[in-house]
């Protein structure tokens, strides 16, 4: 039985979830879920012991000194509730932290315990995977669920990964299995340019939430960060030549690759959250082990910038074909 001290009743709560490691390429997942915390001054009101779901190893904990005292902040994961304000008003629960080394099913039915107590209505779990995306595009988002009503309610596809899979997938199955709607929101990252941070991927991951649950995000300086990195980017990625030339290929097999659709749901979706923002409705309150790939697999973690991987290879690998399904492990 899991006893919540001074937590106020909840005004249809969402539960806002990202974990740090393999789930999170650039840290984008983790970061917009931290940035939702802190532009709506989120009140932390429990963490999971790190004891039953961290090996000290993997994800070691870190000494500091606060007035004269030496203290350690141990790995874990914690959540906040912070409170939307607006025409309709809307509480979220934020659950941020690390991929758990062990006890998954322990972790998400603690999890579960929590959003059961508080009445959550829906679980969206953020995600970010290396794939084959140019810097230059709009960050690629695909939203997936196991619930075929939620799927066609929301433009959503219903989930048909079959892989490897991190801890975001199998929080969305516990959900499933305990008859709470949930979401996966996964950006896709560059995998040449994959180290932290990635503003662009963090912007892209929040404006879809936004559409997705009703509420204007305050988004700060994350678009003039997002613009910043882009222009850093393309400011390396124009001093080395075979690097360039790749980018290229990938801006052509995505130019094409979407060529047929008119893409007037993305125009649409824009508009209405010019409409948000216009009117000021909804405003706020006063790891290790690599990363998910777009073919399921393990990225390295940190990988260089703009650099050769560890295989030596001195060029990524070619795109694939317009058209192709290279996306499909973002079901996860």
């Amino acid at each position: 039985m899991i006893e919540l001290e001074g937590v106020p009743e909840l005004v249809d709560p969402v539960m806002v979830a990202a974990f740090e490691g393999w789930n999170d390429a650039g840290d984008a997942a983790s970061t917009a879920v931290a940035h939702l915390d802190r532009e709506w001054k989120g009140e932390v009101f429990a963490a999971l012991d790190a004891e039953d779901y961290y090996d000290f190893q993997v994800n070691r904990p870190t000494v500091f000194i606060e007035d004269g005292v030496r203290k350690v902040t141990w790995p874990t994961t914690r959540l906040s509730v912070v409170r939307v304000g607006g025409e309709k008003p809307r509480d979220l629960v934020l659950v941020r932290g690390i991929e758990p080394s062990m006890r998954w099913r322990s972790f998400c039915n603690e999890l579960l315990g929590f959003a059961h107590e508080l009445g959550v209505e829906m679980v969206v779990v953020l995600g970010a995977l290396l794939g084959d995306t140019p810097h230059t595009r709009p960050v690629p988002i695909s939203g997936t669920t196991s619930d075929a009503d939620l799927a066609r309610r929301m433009d959503l596809e219903e989930t048909k990964y079959e892989g490897p899979t991190g801890i975001v997938g199998i929080l969305q199955e516990a959900c499933t299995h305990a008859g709470v709607p949930a979401v996966s929101l996964w950006a896709a990252v560059p995998h040449y340019v994959s180290q932290p941070p990635n503003p662009k991927a963090t912007l892209a991951l929040l404006n879809r939430l936004e559409d997705l649950i009703g509420v204007r995000v305050p988004l700060g300086e994350l678009p003039e960060d997002a613009r910043a990195w882009q222009v850093g980017v393309d400011q390396l990625a124009a001093e080395d030549t075979e690097v360039a030339e790749y980018v290229q290929s990938l801006e052509e097999a995505r130019d094409t690759a979407e060529l047929p659709e008119a893409s007037g749901e993305a125009i649409a979706r824009e508009f209405e959250r010019y409409l948000r923002r216009r009117d000021g409705s909804g405003t706020g309150p006063g790891g290790p082990g690599g990363h998910a790939t777009a073919d399921g697999g393990d990225g390295p973690a940190g990988a260089p910038f703009l650099r050769e991987n560890p295989s030596g290879r001195t060029r990524p690998p070619k795109p694939p074909q317009a058209g192709g399904d290279d996306e499909e492990s973002s079901d996860d």
